[in-house]
């Protein structure tokens, strides 16, 4: 009998499989690859809410948490992933001046806020007011991750790209029975996906589809990261990822015209250079009302768990969220209540959701 079945293995998945293989526990692995949200994601890790200069949920926690994680799994898996660059927000009047220099005296942002402002030096940019400067961030590669965390559990025998059936799971004396294979638990990491799981439909997860080009600009010349509306990560040899649309009505996979046209627009407010675009992805975030993760156990079906709703911060929520429902399954401590499914307890059973496997 395993002790887990892990449905999804975008970074939530990655992030529990690996938590819990730490602990010595088995698993078995299912991902159909029909969700793209963690492979096309930026990957950018700040703790700062840029558009209002505050701190993010457990911003400084999640990066003392997180980054640690990643640093081990480059190591495990001899890889690297962890690109650290300074995050410059790009200021646009005296008034966002003075709005800056008043956050980073503030307690929690000191540590990552510059005081001061950084002048424009680069003629391929436009920026009057200068920047501020966002220390200890950067971001995680999340393709070169993914696809590493891929391949360890093939070589291993513990992947299966079938789309997993959730008609097909049996509950019998304390554990499920999915084939012909036996577990203790399962855990569903399925992203938005998750709009299709009859156990968990019941929770508010909502789509944001969010899009990113990929542009080549030898003339910008530009090594840190910058925010503007858009912002833009350099990925080396003249190429920048440029990111993230935000639409809440369209839950397809494919590229759109529109936020081509909407990312473009954004990046030429403030970049003089001309550029050309390489390519453009799509995916679905799991995003949820209160911006809070779904972390916990099915009301009705102790043996079934759920890690989702990791929003646009995937890459510094997923691993603490993994850590929280590691211990709470393994050892019986209990889950931060702001990440606790229990609070959305009131909506199961509405129009029959998340009643499915009553049998």
């Amino acid at each position: 009998m395993l002790d887990y079945l892990i449905v999804g293995s975008g970074l939530a998945g990655m992030a529990l499989t690996e938590t819990l293989r730490r602990e010595g526990c088995s698993l078995r692995v299912y991902d159909d690859a029909s969700q793209q949200a963690s492979r096309v994601a930026g990957g950018l890790y700040n703790p700062v809410v840029l558009k209002r200069f505050t701190l993010a949920w457990e911003g400084s926690r999640l990066m003392a948490f997180s980054l640690p994680f990643y640093q081990q799994l480059e190591r495990e898996w001899a890889i690297s992933i962890d690109k650290k660059k300074p995050v410059f927000r790009r200021l646009a009047s005296a008034e966002e001046q003075n709005a800056w220099f008043e956050a980073a005296d503030r307690p929690g942002l000191s540590e990552f806020l510059e005081p001061g402002i950084v002048r424009n030096e680069n003629p391929a940019l436009e920026a009057p007011y200068g920047f501020g400067r966002v220390n200890n961030t950067g971001r995680i590669a999340t393709s070169t991750l993914l696809n590493a965390f891929s391949e360890q559990l093939r070589k291993q025998g513990l992947l299966d790209t079938a789309a997993f059936d959730h008609a097909s799971l049996a509950f019998e004396d304390g554990h499920v029975r999915y084939g012909d294979l036996t577990a203790r638990r399962v855990v569903f990491c399925e992203g938005f996906g998750m709009m299709g799981n009859p156990f968990f439909n019941y929770l508010p997860l909502q789509g944001t589809k969010g899009e990113l080009l990929t542009i080549r600009a030898p003339e910008l010349r530009e090594d840190r990261i910058v925010k503007s509306g858009a912002f833009f990560i350099p990925l080396g040899h003249d190429r920048y990822r440029v990111g993230a649309t935000y639409a809440w009505n369209d839950y397809t996979q494919a590229p759109t015209r529109e936020a081509r046209e909407a990312l473009l627009g954004q990046l030429r407010k403030f970049v003089r250079c001309d550029f050309e675009v390489e390519g453009q992805v799509a995916g679905i975030r799991p995003t949820v009302p209160d911006r809070r993760p779904l972390v916990g156990r099915h009301p009705e079906h102790p043996e079934l768990f759920v890690l989702n709703g990791l929003g646009s911060r995937g890459v510094l929520i997923a691993p603490y969220a993994a850590y929280c429902l590691a211990r709470f399954m393994q050892g019986g401590h209990s889950l931060p209540p702001e990440m606790d499914v229990t609070r959305y307890r009131s909506h199961f059973g509405k129009e029959g959701r998340g009643l499915a496997g009553n049998r």
